[in-house]
């Protein structure tokens, strides 16, 4: 099941401390591009540089711009995480539980009838109960709750609402908490 709402993978300092190289490393290699163009166009240079040597400092710096690229890539996806899940909590600490709810059944691909079945779950009643509300029998209940558990990644009624619970609570789990 995709967590929203699990922890960030790195720190703040940690994501400080990537962004600032990762802007140091591409400005390095950008004022190295710069200065070797300006150099052969003004003709700075008094004594000529191995070719040799030049294409070496270039393949670092086309290295260096592309694992830049990547890196840039990758942290604005890590950030994008990040920000769902601050909007997901947010959500779910201003009373905006029934959109997140809404919101989950449409990452799960719930159909109308298994949403209306997740949220009578939701709520504590019975397949009975949930049966006797939507006019059909109790197998057909549960196998609209199988269908839910499968897709929403959980065993259980249980699990069903505290993958809700975990979103509102936003609690970390502990070793000593399974045991």
């Amino acid at each position: 099941m995709s967590d929203p709402t699990s922890p960030p993978v790195r720190t703040k300092a940690r994501t400080s401390a990537l962004v600032a190289g990762l802007a140091t490393l591409q400005g390095v290699c950008a004022l190295f591009f710069v200065y070797n163009l300006s150099a052969q166009i003004f003709g700075w240079r008094s004594q000529p540089v191995s070719w040799t040597w030049i294409e070496v400092v270039e393949i670092m710096a086309t290295l260096g711009l592309i694992l830049g690229t990547v890196l840039g890539l990758t942290l604005f996806a890590t950030l994008m995480a990040e920000r769902r899940r601050a909007a997901w909590r947010l959500r779910m600490a201003s009373g905006a539980f029934h959109e997140a709810v809404v919101d989950r059944f449409d990452d799960w691909s719930l159909t109308p009838s298994e949403r209306d079945v997740a949220l009578f779950m939701i709520k504590g009643l019975s397949n009975g109960e949930i049966a006797t509300l939507r006019g059909t029998s109790e197998g057909t209940i549960k196998a609209q709750s199988t269908a839910i558990f499968r897709k929403a990644g959980v065993n259980g009624r249980a699990q069903l609402l505290g993958a809700f619970l975990d979103d509102l609570l936003d609690i970390p789990v502990t070793s000593q908490d399974a045991a």
